[in-house]
């Protein structure tokens, strides 16, 4: 279930934010260049990444003025300004003192906001921030009047596609799941005319000389292989604030969300909290969820391979969609058929619901099993009996049903979801007797 999205007024302006967690402490999310707080939460490794974070902290997530759900503007503003929509949104949420965590950008307004207001800081956390954008001689870190010209050339004829996406997320670019993601969160962020702005007001960013004037306790984080901010800036800022720890990290990715996300996580609890998180188990309950399609062969001989491969194409793209809206994870496919895993079974069952209405659409109709159990972690995959009773309960329902386990049953119990008795079945390969249920739609 998505964070219920607010509104807090600053001057003229409604900032659009959501809370989520109990804390203490406060931790407050600036973004980098532009977001959408609902869009955020249909992509799983940023509702991962942000979950994570709310588990040791209340946090309060916002778009800033001209981007996202926020009031668009006349005018970019300033770093000062938008400094003015962190206050309002603390304000709204009754948060005295924060820690204020952002990336790129946001870290810039982070460390602005740290220095002018400690008495509302925390701490001041920053992941691929810079203290001035653009080259000089004394700063060769930044960026030159060509490579802006060009960023902006770009964003000018290609809007509307996955701009950025090799430099901002380079492990995840070839991902066409993510890539329609970063597109669709790009669009809904901002518009070519407003990104074009905000590129230009970044690029007259320069806090170099209110560096010494950061007393928070600080944190600093950047890739050394990040290609969208060098190294060498974030040595610079660490070097200059008092007492900032220094975190170098090994990926390549620019979003915090991505190929260093673990390690950030980590450092941010521990910084915060004192304690880092524990390691990860080699066992995890989760329900996990069969999809197959329906005569699948005779489907493919009658419209022939072009037609089939398009129609696969379609379905693979409904049930991914349907996988991230109900924040689930997929973990494979075999032929048509699709594997995903949840953390919440009411999620699953009605995301099993959500893909065989839609996927009826394409004129196919899908089995789909669920069953909730201990899985085995392995890497990126899940295995274990649980899996194999999820796969054998998919196998018995029948053309656009979704049957469930007795233990999915059980676990849903108060969610308004009901149920039809299938009695009792055994399942190839398992011992005992188990009973099943389709969902009543």
């Amino acid at each position: 279930m998505l964070p219920e999205t607010r509104y807090a007024r600053s001057g003229d302006v409604n900032v659009a934010y959501q809370v989520l967690g109990k804390g203490p402490p406060d931790l407050v999310v600036v973004p980098g260049w532009v977001s959408n707080i609902d869009i955020a939460w249909e992509e799983p490794t940023l509702a991962r990444f942000l979950t994570r974070l709310a588990s040791f902290s209340r946090l309060i997530l916002f778009d800033k003025r001209g981007t996202g759900l926020s009031d668009r503007v006349a005018d970019m503003p300033s770093l000062e300004v938008r400094m003015d929509d962190v206050r309002a949104v603390m304000s709204a949420v009754d948060s005295e003192v924060a820690a204020i965590f952002g990336w790129s950008e946001g870290g810039t307004m982070c460390a602005l906001f740290a220095a002018t207001y400690p008495g509302r800081t925390a701490a001041l956390i920053m992941t691929g921030a810079f203290a001035r954008r653009r080259w000089a001689p004394d700063y060769p870190w930044g960026q030159t009047e060509e490579q802006l010209q060009k960023a902006l050339d770009q964003i000018e004829r290609e809007w509307g596609g996955p701009v950025k996406i090799d430099a901002h997320a380079p492990s995840m670019a070839q991902d066409e799941r993510f890539r329609q993601w970063w597109t669709r969160r790009l669009r809904a962020s901002a518009s070519p005319g407003a990104a074009m702005a905000l590129l230009r007001m970044n690029a007259e960013i320069d806090i170099r000389h209110l560096l010494p004037a950061i007393r928070v306790p600080t944190l600093i984080l950047n890739g050394v292989h990040d290609r969208v901010i060098d190294i060498g800036a974030t040595r610079y800022m660490a070097e200059r604030i008092p007492g900032a720890k220094l975190v170098e990290l090994n990926g390549t990715d620019h979003i915090p969300w991505g190929d260093n996300s673990d390690v950030i996580l980590d450092e941010i609890e521990e910084f915060l909290t004192g304690v880092r998180h524990s390691p990860e188990y080699d066992r995890v309950l989760a329900t996990v969820l069969f999809t197959d399609i329906v005569s699948s062969t005779d489907e493919a001989v009658r419209l022939g391979d072009r037609r089939w491969s398009d129609l696969l194409d379609c379905h693979h793209a409904s049930v991914r969609r349907e996988v991230a809206r109900f924040r689930g994870r997929e973990i494979g496919t075999a032929g048509d058929g699709f594997l995903a895993a949840f953390d919440g079974p009411a999620r699953a069952v009605r995301c099993a619901c959500a893909i065989s209405d839609d996927v009826r659409s394409l004129g196919i109709e899908v089995r789909v099993g669920l069953h909730t159990g201990e899985c085995e972690i392995m890497g990126d995959n899940l295995g274990g009996i649980a899996v194999h009773i999820g796969a054998r309960v998919a196998a018995l329902a029948h053309p656009g049903e979704v049957l469930v386990s007795a233990t999915v049953k059980d676990l849903v119990a108060g969610s308004a979801l009901s149920f039809q008795d299938r009695g009792m079945h055994s399942l190839k390969g398992v011992p005992g007797d188990w009973r099943l249920f389709a969902v009543d739609r």
